[in-house]
């Protein structure tokens, strides 16, 4: 069953940062085949080069009267499927060199539409219809038809042979599908997401029991479970045996028992990370804008090759590893007077990725100071080096340079 305690975001607010890792040279793979009932439709690939993996998504929209039957609209599922399953087998053939982990997933909207230029467009020929759609969708009424698709669907209507070596189509209405942008919000986490969701389908095709039967459930499941917080709770483990740090995550632990006992600040703590996330967004967003406008002498490719990589970094970051990172900018106003009017540097790591530290440097207001904006800004790359060395023994120094890489903010 799904956690009833997790709640739906708001979809008019979501922030798709999926935009920021798209492969500008992909190719194009077209639709093999025309739609079996040649329906009006439209559709977009789209390829990410995502952290954890290649992400190869085809958008399709298909266009049916508002008074089409539930036997008119399953069909027009089945065609849809049908064609998409030749996009991703032409997809397969392409990549087989790949060393990317890779994900093919179908988003499929249902616009229904006045019927009367429905039945316009359907007398008309192939391409003069779409032509027709494209000239006047601005004045139509149109309504996305909710719908979902879940196990039970891979099983009975869409039978595959499903095992551990083969390329499964994921599936998704628009509506699932903005919802698990919204939900995840992370590259990361969406990337998880996908990789239960694949488990799931398999484990009902090998058990014939169907393990969920909405998609939107699956996604409240996957957020009220343990498998987000996998990938913190590996490199945590990791931090303790290199000796960076001597003790678990005191949140993690906390926020992981909750998940796990489903107790009363379950919900409390997914909200926490959801609002975090959102903030480390805006913040990473505002560092990527303010770079770029200062003047940077290398060629114009290699510059925007740098902002790409600045973006991505910052992104990559997990729910839970942005909650640490912004909570630490939340405890300024917990510190001493003394201290913030000194200024301050706080070392933290990334819970994404092992070896990933940032040094957030609070600056102080007496403009003289040592800790002054001044001071700091023409030396950070010092002050990141030494503030490594300095906040940690001997030892651990040498495991944080073996392994990390710093990010000023």
């Amino acid at each position: 069953m799904p956690d009833s305690s997790i709640t739906s975001p708001d979809l008019t607010a979501t922030n798709n940062e999926l935009s920021y890792y798209l492969q500008v040279d992909a190719p194009e793979i077209d639709l093999p085949a025309p739609l079996a009932l040649d329906i009006p439709h439209t559709s977009q690939q789209c390829f990410y080069i995502l952290p954890l993996g290649k992400l190869q998504l085809l958008e399709l929209t298909i266009y049916l009267s508002a008074a089409a039957t539930s036997d008119d609209i399953e069909a027009a599922r089945v065609s849809a499927l049908k064609s998409a399953l030749a996009w991703q087998k032409h997809g397969l053939q392409r990549n087989k060199e790949s060393d990317f982990d890779t994900a093919e997933v179908l988003i499929l909207d249902i616009q229904l539409i006045d019927e009367t230029l429905a039945i316009a467009c359907g007398s008309e020929e192939k391409g003069d219809a779409e032509k027709a759609y494209e000239q006047k969708s601005a004045a139509l009424q149109m309504t996305s038809m909710p719908h979902s698709f879940g196990a039970g669907y891979f099983m009975e209507e869409l039978v595959l042979d499903i095992n551990d070596d083969t390329q499964v189509l994921q599936v998704f209405s628009w509506q699932d599908w903005q919802m698990l942008v919204a939900t995840a919000q992370t590259p990361s986490d969406i990337w998880r997401f996908l990789r239960y969701h694949l488990t799931e389908i398999r484990q009902s095709s090998i058990t014939g029991m169907s393990r969920f039967d909405t998609e939107d459930e699956l996604i409240k499941r996957f957020m009220g479970s343990a498998d987000l917080f996998s990938q913190a709770i590996t490199v945590d483990n990791a931090l303790i045996k290199y000796g960076i740090q001597d003790e678990p995550n005191s949140a993690l632990v906390t926020m992981s028992l909750a998940q796990e006992r489903k107790n009363a600040t379950t919900q409390m703590y997914h909200e926490h990370r959801l609002q975090a996330a959102k903030l480390w967004s805006q913040l990473s967003m505002q560092m990527v804008d303010l770079a770029a406008t200062k003047p940077i002498q290398e060629e114009v490719s290699e510059t925007a090759r740098l902002r790409s990589q600045w973006q991505q970094q910052l992104l990559d970051e997990s729910l839970f590893s942005r909650h640490e990172l912004v909570r630490t900018l939340y405890m300024y106003p917990k510190q001493s007077h003394a201290m913030r009017e000194s200024g301050y540097v706080v070392h933290q790591h990334s819970y994404e990725s092992l070896g990933r530290h940032y040094v957030l440097i609070f600056y102080g207001k007496t403009a003289d100071g040592q800790q002054s904006k001044a001071a700091i800004q023409p030396n950070l790359q010092k002050v990141a080096g030494t503030r490594c060395r300095h906040t940690l023994t001997a030892s651990r120094a040498t495991s944080c340079d073996r392994i990390g890489h710093r990010v000023c903010i």
